[in-house]
């Protein structure tokens, strides 16, 4: 039997989380979100209810206990979640219920029929779907009795499956447990745990499905961001060698190493590296291979480590390649930061983003070899992996350039090693001196599928351009 039919799920709100959970949380039960403080709980229970609302026309209820409503609707109000016109619309209820420890101290009584009488209130108002408790440690803070405490606890969640709501729960982690009640044990059908950690002061966020009872889903733990849209997860996995190969030849943007293949170009959505000492013009190569893929009239995402939008423009200008009217058409986005900005699992969720939203058909990373900062040769081998094959599977043109030492060899390097091995066409720039005059050489290390020309070709940065000359031609196939 189909699973949608035999177990129907509710949209995360959540981009990528979807794809992790294979189709979204459990409809009609309690969901349990819980992770230290500052990890994003409230934000994710707050998308989960907004998205509801306005993808899937599912009101929804936010009760708080910690946050005023006034104070909730302000800090959420930056990432375009308007929760005042939604509550006007009447397809959201947001109300705030304060406990007070002293007051059930001095009564020594305890039990939640309040809170069932004013959340059953504003699911009926609003023909509720979804509903938000966040956070549930502040609702037992006054609660001592522990046999009490897990009676109400198991009480409240049999009540909202009876309700027939999809119920989000957020709570703190505990040092022992995934809670500090163990609300793990209650909610039994799905457990995410959120996790905000700070390595050798980089910080990430990660996420991770700890349970879901009855379905299948992703068990790695996978990197969140938190931006001016909200959060976003990418399932970033490992991906089948499935993808489609193009025979259409494009141009590299240098007619004359056009010319070094035996079809005049390499082949469309083909991956590219380029490496060299420093001064070999890998960026102006790359500058290149943005103008023809922009000159094809096709969207082109280049991310710059090292150098600013501006001074690749200025750059680019010196050798007669004009980049600016293509970022004015839209056709072009130099995408600048320094590696140390933040992990690299948070780099790649960014060009995943980036990629998503832009829809580019080329991609310039400028270059891989500062991704070392962030992280050891085998993380960042990994990380280019993933990237690499989802580029592959979308089709979309890749560029890698990346440094190498001044021994002029890329052999001592996992990274280069990892992502030449993987690269369909690999250039291999050379900076010499003769008769005490500098020499560029470029020679095309391989290229899979494709005749090309063995040399090691000098060529020359000018005014007009970069020019290679043109050796008789001496070809083989890799």
């Amino acid at each position: 039997m189909n699973q949608s039919v035999q177990f129907p799920k509710t949209s995360t709100g959540i981009e990528g989380l979807d794809e992790i959970t294979n189709g979204g949380f459990p409809k009609g039960r309690p969901i349990l979100i819980c992770g230290s403080a500052g990890c994003g709980k409230t934000l994710f229970g707050i998308q989960f209810l907004v998205k509801g609302i306005t993808e899937h026309n599912e009101t929804g209820v936010f009760i708080s206990f910690e946050e005023p409503v006034a104070d909730l609707t302000q800090n959420v109000l930056s990432l375009g979640f308007d929760l005042e016109k939604l509550k006007a619309d009447n397809k959201l209820r947001v109300d705030h219920i304060r406990v007070e420890r002293s007051e059930i101290q001095e009564t020594g009584e305890y039990d939640l029929e309040g809170l069932f009488i004013r959340l059953n209130h504003a699911i009926e108002a609003v023909g509720a779907k979804r509903v938000v408790l966040d956070t549930i440690e502040s609702l037992f803070s006054g609660m001592d009795n522990e046999a009490l405490l897990r009676s109400e606890i198991r009480r409240l969640f049999q009540w909202l499956k009876e309700k027939g709501v999809t119920a989000i729960i957020t709570g703190e982690r505990g040092e022992s447990s995934l809670t500090r009640q163990g609300l793990e044990e209650y909610v039994s059908d799905c457990v995410v745990l959120l996790d905000f950690r700070v390595i050798d002061q980089i910080a990430t966020r990660r996420l991770r499905i700890v349970k879901y009872r009855g379905s299948t889903h992703g068990t790695n733990e996978y990197p969140f961001l938190i931006d001016e849209q909200g959060i976003s997860v990418i399932p970033i996995t490992s991906l089948k060698l499935d993808y489609k190969s193009s025979t259409s030849v494009l141009s590299t943007g240098i007619p004359s190493l056009d010319a070094l293949f035996d079809k005049g170009g390499i082949y469309e959505g083909s991956s590219s590296l380029i490496t060299g000492t420093a001064g070999t013009a890998k960026t102006l190569m790359a500058g290149y291979f943005a103008t023809g893929s922009c000159r094809r009239q096709e969207r082109t995402l280049y991310f710059s480590f090292e150098e600013s939008p501006d001074q690749l423009i200025r750059n680019m200008l010196s050798i007669g390649v004009n980049l600016r009217p293509f970022i004015d058409a839209n056709l072009l986005l130099i995408h600048a930061s320094r590696p140390t900005l933040q992990g690299l699992e948070m780099h790649l969720l960014l060009f995943h983003k980036l990629i998503n939203q832009l829809d580019p058909k080329t991609v310039i990373v400028d270059p891989i070899s500062s991704l070392v900062s962030v992280g050891s040769s085998l993380e960042v081998k990994a990380m280019l992996v993933r990237l690499m094959d989802t580029l592959k599977m979308n089709k979309i043109n890749c560029l890698f350039t990346s440094l190498i030492g001044q021994a002029g060899t890329a052999g001592d390097d996992p990274t280069i090693d990892a992502v030449s091995s993987l690269a369909d066409n690999w250039f291999f720039l050379k900076n010499e001196v003769e008769a005490g005059k500098r020499k560029r050489t470029l020679s095309i290390v391989k290229s899979r599928g494709m005749e090309h020309n063995n040399d090691f070709v000098p060529f020359y940065i000018t005014a007009e351009g970069i020019k290679l000359t043109s050796p008789q031609a001496h070809v083989h196939t890799n």
